[in-house]
């Protein structure tokens, strides 16, 4: 299993932050490595709400399926999955100020299979995607 960790203050209103990134759709403009992302349901963005993520890993497409577990105020968690991995987004808001918010974004990749033989050398390429986030996810954010 490989955990990565970041935190990075968002210019915006907690309410807003938290809104925009509820919808997974919107991953491609914070996250480098999504290719695409498509809603698989209708309706509201709640727990329960899925999409099919395409993301581009050491020179390799690959889709996820991706669902809401959790949505709160101040708490989003994503738990994605395909026959090679599973993954969990897990990002915590707290308001700094009126106008702008703490982030702390956790993603875990469980590796299946014979990828899990390759975590050890995965590592340094999850860390790399994970301060990627960092760099493009508050200016995506404030743009």
């Amino acid at each position: 299993m490989i955990r990565v960790v970041r935190t990075m203050v968002v210019r915006r209103p907690m309410d807003q932050v938290v809104d925009h990134l509820a919808d997974f759709t919107r991953a491609r403009e914070w996250d480098p490595a999504t290719v695409a992302c498509v809603r698989l349901d209708e309706g509201p963005v709640r727990p329960g709400a899925r999409w099919r993520n395409t993301s581009r890993f050491r020179g390799r497409t690959s889709e996820v399926s991706y669902r809401l577990d959790i949505r709160a105020r101040d708490h989003l968690v994503f738990v994605g999955e395909n026959s090679r991995v599973h993954v969990t987004d897990d990002l915590r808001f707290t308001e700094v100020s009126g106008a702008s918010t703490r982030l702390v974004y956790g993603a875990t990749f469980r590796f299946k299979g014979l990828a899990r033989l390759a975590e050890p050398f995965l590592r340094r390429e999850v860390d790399r995607l994970a301060d990627d986030v960092a760099v493009t996810l508050p200016r995506a954010m404030t743009s």
